[in-house]
């Protein structure tokens, strides 16, 4: 009878371990919202390109788990499609983590679903400091506008710049860098002496650059989007005079993107920005990255989109990796809070409190490397959080 009751005791122990191990065994779903057509498709691709290449080095393994992506495409700025989308991965697809978030207006609109069902969301690169106050679910490895534009600010005042107009895209990211600019700027006795947001999609900047030379500023300082915006911006301020009356041209690193840089040509020469990657950033990390990334996407160039791509599969295959694959938000967002690691960016690590990054930011200059046109790095002021929040 005791022998019965032993195996028994024997058999239900053995359901319970392959129970478990089947459950451990479970594909890890992360669904991607971003936009892979449309003007912000670049964006969408490069994130894609560090998602592949990291899980590639990984064999598409996060913390013990195969990883399974089902990508929807948002199309761009489109809070009300990426809402559907996300609700369909969580509900039809029941993904584990949802991911990408490319743009602010979708990100927010996603937030209130991260919370609901309890899911964590990772955001690969929206920028306005707000996005993790949106749900206690959410976890950033790009960057805030601020983050990056405080320390254009602070070098502009530093090398005898006095007076700067503000040209910024008329959205959430655009504002957030205006104002932080001016913050910083202002704070430190500099003067702006003119401001003007534009349409987010514009293809012409010439009236408001026309403006911009007309009031005889020491300095630009722009903010649009990357990706075409960039292009049109870069080529119309040479066109306008504003390079030859000597007014010097400031901005986050958005603008002079490498995934543009060759689109722009002559005209983005000479610009400085200030921003957490270059493609030319001088570390081991960074050659290995850009070295595979050259190798397994030969037509691209690396960016700071594709380096946010390939450090949020990091955060999520470090997580795991202390959850022991636990990916419910609680277990997950606990184990991202100060998590740190490094990216070919340089040291990172997520502001336990915000649950947003921590990172050095560069200042850079573009310049012809070898006949490449490369974003030069200077300056770097170390370990900066979003001052934004």
């Amino acid at each position: 009878m005791k022998f019965i009751k032993l195996l028994g005791t024997m058999t239900l122990a053995a359901g319970v371990l392959a129970a478990s191990a089947a459950a451990q065994a479970k594909d890890l779903a992360i669904g991607l919202v971003m936009p892979m057509s449309g003007p912000f498709a670049a964006h969408g691709k490069q994130i894609k390109h560090g998602i592949d290449l990291y899980l590639a080095e990984h064999d598409n393994m996060l913390g013990g788990r195969k990883v399974k992506l089902i990508v929807k495409d948002d199309t761009g700025i489109a809070p009300a499609v990426a809402k559907r989308l996300a609700q369909e991965l969580v509900i039809k697809d029941k993904v584990d983590i949802l991911a990408g978030f490319t743009l602010t207006p979708n990100a927010f609109s996603v937030a209130p679903l991260a919370t609901e069902a309890k899911v964590p969301m990772v955001v690969l690169n929206a920028a306005t400091s707000s996005i993790t106050e949106k749900s206690p679910n959410i976890v950033r490895v790009s960057m805030t506008l601020p983050q990056d534009t405080a320390p254009m600010a602070q070098w502009a005042h530093a090398n005898g710049i006095k007076k700067v107009y503000t040209l910024v895209a008329d959205y959430g990211p655009g504002h957030d860098a205006e104002q932080q600019f001016k913050k910083t700027f202002t704070s430190l006795g500099g003067q702006i002496v003119g401001e003007v947001r534009t349409p987010v999609n514009t293809p012409d900047y010439a009236p408001f650059l026309q403006r911009i030379k007309d009031a005889k500023p020491d300095a630009v300082f722009l903010f649009v989007p990357n990706g075409e915006p960039g292009v049109a911006l870069a080529k119309g301020y040479t066109e306008r005079g504003l390079a030859a009356a000597g007014i010097k041209a400031l901005a986050t690193g958005d603008v002079t993107d490498e995934d543009m840089l060759d689109a722009m040509g002559d005209a983005a020469i000479g610009m400085i920005t200030s921003f957490h990657y270059s493609a030319a950033h001088d570390s081991p990390e960074n050659k290995a990255f850009t070295t595979a990334y050259a190798k397994a996407f030969p037509k691209d160039r690396a960016n700071f989109v594709s380096v946010a791509g390939y450090d949020g599969m990091h955060l999520i295959d470090m997580a795991l990796a202390k959850t022991k694959g636990d990916a419910s938000a609680d277990a997950f967002m606990a184990a991202a809070k100060g998590m740190k690691w490094t990216s070919p960016r340089g040291p990172v690590e997520i502001d336990a409190q915000t649950r947003d990054i921590i990172q050095n930011v560069y200042i850079r200059k573009v310049e012809r490397v070898k006949g490449v046109l490369q974003n030069v790095e200077f300056d770097t002021i170390k370990a900066v959080k979003d001052p934004g929040e």
